[in-house]
């Protein structure tokens, strides 16, 4: 088992801007302080593994060709930055599937665990849906709702409890610094 930790992050709203159905590699822009917020975690050590649902695939807008090219747009620009993600997990089903990757389950974070060898347990889950804070709570992981793309809505439904609700990964990144030295404080004083 790694030691290492990871964020598990969303990908539409939350370090991409949302656009309904996006199908063009064009059309990928980051969210202003998504790449800054991923940098702040990549020197934190975390590595940063995407799942995203994509049922655009299912729905027959986009194949896996073009969501390859989607993606590598966004990992060029995250480049640019300085972020390289470790890995994207992406459910192509539509929702009415029953398919058990599709976030809030468990099946792309559970292929994640066995390809980099982590704990979920001690993982972070950001993202700007219900998805992705359910997804986190059935992977015993600490959650963030971004209020980029759909959370600032989303954190007004009473059925989502995130840990944490942050204004963007810049803010998710501050967050999860200030707890991790928080956890080494309290490791030196149990010593």
């Amino acid at each position: 088992m790694n030691n290492r930790q990871y964020v598990l992050l969303d990908r539409d709203g939350t370090i991409i801007v949302e656009r309904h159905y996006l199908s063009d590699p064009a059309d990928v822009d980051l969210l202003p302080g998504a790449a800054k917020g991923l940098r702040k975690l990549q020197n934190l050590g975390l590595g940063l593994i995407v799942v995203t649902n994509q049922s655009a695939i299912g729905r027959g807008m986009i194949d896996e060709a073009r969501l390859t090219q989607i993606h590598a747009k966004m990992k060029d620009l995250l480049m640019m930055e300085g972020v390289t993600l470790d890995g994207i997990y992406y459910c192509p089903h539509l929702p009415e599937t029953g398919c058990d990757c599709r976030k809030p389950l468990t099946a792309m974070a559970k292929s994640a665990m066995a390809e980099f060898g982590f704990d979920a347990r001690n993982c972070f889950v950001i993202g700007d849906k219900i998805c992705d804070i359910e997804l986190g709570r059935n992977l015993g992981a600490l959650t963030f709702l971004v209020r980029t793309g759909y959370g600032e809505k989303t954190q007004f439904d009473s059925s989502m409890m995130p840990d944490f609700v942050v204004a963007d990964l810049d803010e998710s990144a501050d967050t999860i610094a200030h707890l991790l030295r928080q956890n080494e404080k309290k490791m030196e004083t149990e010593k």
